[in-house]
């Protein structure tokens, strides 16, 4: 019978094993969904042989899977299976999904539910549009960027000493590179838009983080007064002039409230009319 010695040796050898297949699996992006064993290796830190058996293992439980022609590998179905009970069991998503749908037809944009994991926000639920040119993302795409819409209303709520920290260690990708303290590539600008998106209900990223794409983001509160969710709306640039934003945002703003009171939620003021403010 072992040891309970023996026993505490051990578990630092099998949590290493489960941090290791986790790094693994984080190495596939929608960047870079084909990965060969050189390149995991490379990213993990680990031999080719240890990332080898990780993947073998993977593909018996066809989490992962390997193309034919290039004998590199991606994720696969079998991940769906193992997540498909926590995005199930996910309230907030089953119960935004009529509303999203409302705001997708009512707006003619793609409309994406997003949930925060601590630092990056996760896309949950997507509604495309239904016009021929859209922007979409894929079920799980992961955002960090301080400029996108959805991570604008997380850190908004966060508590600020919280949020500085992010944005000072990089954890929230912050361009700091204006010499004026108040500029909105600075901590403090950044934090004074923060303000600006909880005053009005929404968040705008208009062409910030990509040329080609407007997002406009708004917090889903729950019983608790608590930002469990975002719902965003995601338009090409050319399909939205500047001064609709404040539209887009009180459509968006106003699904989110009609969300949050079905999850029990306090009746929220509107947005003021006005300018955009954070848009840039």
């Amino acid at each position: 019978m072992p040891s309970q010695d023996s026993d505490t040796r051990t578990e630092p050898r099998n949590a290493s094993v489960i941090v290791n297949v986790v790094q693994v699996l984080r190495c596939f992006t929608t960047d870079t969904p084909l990965l060969g064993v050189t390149e995991i290796a490379a990213q993990v830190g680990l031999h080719k042989s240890s990332i080898s058996r990780i993947l073998a293992t993977l593909e018996q439980e066809r989490i992962v899977e390997r193309e034919e022609l290039s004998r590199k590998y991606r994720l696969g179905m079998g991940l769906i299976a193992v997540a498909g009970p926590l995005l199930a069991n996910l309230d907030v998503r089953r119960v935004a999904f009529p509303t999203l749908q409302e705001l997708a037809e009512s707006t003619g944009e793609t409309v994406a539910l997003n949930v925060w994991d601590g630092a990056e926000s996760v896309t949950v639920e997507q509604i495309p549009s239904n016009r021929q040119v859209k922007h979409t993302s894929p079920m799980g795409s992961r955002y960090a960027t301080a400029l996108s819409a959805t991570v604008q209303v997380f850190l908004a709520h966060e508590d600020e000493a919280r949020a500085r920290r992010m944005l000072a260690d990089g954890t929230v990708e912050l361009n700091a590179a204006e010499p004026d303290a108040a500029a909105p590539g600075t901590v403090e600008g950044y934090l004074e838009r923060l303000a600006t998106v909880r005053d009005l209900g929404y968040a705008c990223n208009y062409g910030e983080t990509s040329p080609e794409e407007v997002g406009v983001a708004a917090p889903i509160l729950d019983h608790r007064g608590t930002v469990v969710a975002a719902v965003m709306v995601a338009a090409p640039f050319y399909r939205v002039p500047e001064e609709q934003l404040a539209d887009l945002g009180r459509a968006c703003a106003a699904a989110a409230a009609q969300i949050g009171l079905r999850l029990g939620g306090q009746p929220k003021r509107a947005a003021s009319p006005g300018s955009a403010g954070s848009a840039g």
